[in-house]
């Protein structure tokens, strides 16, 4: 968990400064409101990355993670996460109106959901996974 959390917080800070031109806060707001948005937004999106791979582990991990029952886990970390994306964008977007989309936003026709944050969900986290696997796999034993 903790080679993931260090592998997910500046993967997620790249994103969000990354998209951050399909949100009206990129024309309309400061330079402190876009900085405080950026941070709020990449400390959330790690405390869900960590909070969507935890019940990942809950419902479909075993013993063995993770060598063995990676692939489940993994798919049931993506699908927290861009579940709980679509009920927070929604939310954010339609009800309380929090941020808004520009018109480059690709939004989903039937969700209304921006692309780019159900992209976010769909990439950073396994590729985060997969790295920090990676880094914890046992290396070879000396002679």
């Amino acid at each position: 968990m903790r080679a993931y959390t260090m592998l997910l917080v500046p993967a997620m800070l790249t994103w969000e400064v990354a998209q951050l031109p399909l949100y009206t806060l990129w024309r309309d707001g400061g330079s402190g409101t876009i900085a405080y948005a950026v941070l709020h937004c990449t400390l959330g999106d790690a405390l869900i990355g960590v909070a969507a791979l935890a019940w990942a582990l809950l419902l479909a991990g075993e013993d063995a993670w993770p060598a063995r029952g990676f692939t489940r886990v993994l798919s049931a970390t993506v699908t927290v996460g861009v579940a709980y994306t679509i009920y927070s964008e929604w939310l954010n977007v339609e009800i309380r109106q929090a941020w808004a989309y520009t018109e480059a936003m690709p939004r989903l026709p039937w969700l209304g959901t921006g692309l780019a944050p159900l992209l976010q969900w769909a990439v950073v986290p396994p590729l985060a996974l997969l790295a920090a696997r990676r880094a914890n796999a046992p290396g070879p034993e000396a002679p």
